[in-house]
């Protein structure tokens, strides 16, 4: 099992990103080895997502999506070959089960899920919602920690764990997205000893990175100053099958449909 996670930005823009020249989200997934993919921050009505991958529906993609109440904002999505035996969207909240954050699939014994986790901004509303959520989520998380299947929990968690996910750590402990209670959050859920394990951390132990969103400003990218957001976290049953991952950083900055770059683990 191959399995990919990548935040498009806009999968209306990613399809048509350098169409021109054969390159963005519909070349790709005409060549990844993934039997699914998870998408985050699709940023589209469910009939808009239809209408931007119906060339990878027709060559044998299925889709499951949650799309936001609130029009252009956020949305999640499961791409697979095989059609899921279930699809759940949300995890019981009232405030964030229609904001296209969270959407789970099941195929046989292993649950997959696609996670958009609210970015922030300290002292104001939106660091608020973050909040709001990572407690929720988290309440959710411990739960489906002990579910007697393999589950992955696979998107743009809006977080640097630690000092190793984020190139310019020391400038960023007072930011969304490297505070210590942020950080302090991942590690009840995220671990040895917890439920979860991230396993690209696992299989890349003990180095920077691999970096997998980058700003779209300044040399970011060509510099390789990324922030490691974008993770696989696998239960126990799943984790110890993880057998390889890798960050699929475009060529060059110009090549990119998108400012994540996908995330890939295989599952032996």
């Amino acid at each position: 099992m191959i399995i990919t996670s990548i935040n498009v930005n806009g999968v209306r823009a990613a399809v048509k990103q350098r169409s021109e020249e054969n390159l963005g989200m519909l070349p790709w997934l005409r060549e990844t080895k993934a039997d699914v993919v998870l998408l985050q921050e699709v940023r589209a009505t469910h009939k808009q997502t239809l209408t931007a991958l119906a060339p990878a529906l027709e060559e044998g993609w299925h889709l499951a999506a949650a799309e936001s109440s609130t029009a252009g904002r956020n949305g999640v999505a499961v791409l697979s070959r095989s059609e899921p035996d279930a699809v759940r969207i949300g995890f019981g909240s009232e405030e964030f089960d229609h904001a296209g954050r969270y959407i789970e699939a099941d195929f046989e014994d292993l649950t997959v899920a696609s996670l958009y986790l609210p970015s922030g901004d300290v002292g104001t509303e939106r660091q608020d919602e973050k909040d709001r959520f990572r407690a929720e989520f988290g309440a959710y998380l411990a739960k489906l920690g002990r579910r007697r299947r393999e589950v992955v929990v696979c998107g743009d968690w809006n977080i640097g764990h630690t000092e190793l996910d984020i190139k310019n750590w020391k400038g960023n402990v007072k930011n969304s997205g490297f505070l210590p209670e942020e950080r302090a959050w991942m590690s009840e859920y995220i671990g040895e000893g917890r439920a979860f394990k991230d396993v690209v951390r696992d299989l890349h132990p003990g180095v920077p990175g691999p970096y997998a969103w980058w700003s779209w400003r300044g040399k970011a990218f060509d510099n390789d100053s990324g922030w490691r957001i974008d993770l696989q976290i696998a239960n126990n049953a799943l984790a110890k099958r993880a057998s390889s991952a890798v960050v699929e950083r475009a060529d060059a900055y110009n090549l990119r449909w998108s400012d994540h770059a996908p995330v890939t683990v295989e599952y032996a």
